[in-house]
């Protein structure tokens, strides 16, 4: 059975994060203006290959929509997974976003 990778909201530092033996993968996030901006996400190398990243991007996006909060992007590989997932698209500010 494949572990279930337990994502956590540190909302005291503003990401959404993953442990591991010691080390932390994260997905940064910011609340601007109306919406909820994804700054960056690292992975350490350990981590990678995992489906983390992706884990992390998920989390992320249920929480924009718990919150009732449009996306902005700014982390390349959110970017990435959005284009993988194109039933994100509707979380996604327009406004800033015509291309995506």
């Amino acid at each position: 059975m494949e572990k279930q990778i337990e994502i956590r909201n540190n909302e005291e530092k503003m990401q959404f994060e993953y442990s591991e033996n010691g080390e932390v993968a994260r997905l940064e996030y910011r609340f601007y203006k109306k919406n909820i901006a994804m700054m960056h996400t690292v992975v350490p190398e350990t981590m990678k290959g995992k489906g983390i990243a992706s884990a992390l991007a998920a989390k992320a996006f249920e929480y924009a929509k718990e919150k009732k909060k449009l996306v902005m992007v700014y982390c390349p590989f959110v970017a990435a997974y959005v284009k993988r997932h194109p039933e994100l698209r509707d979380q996604i500010d327009k406004e800033y976003h015509q291309n995506m």
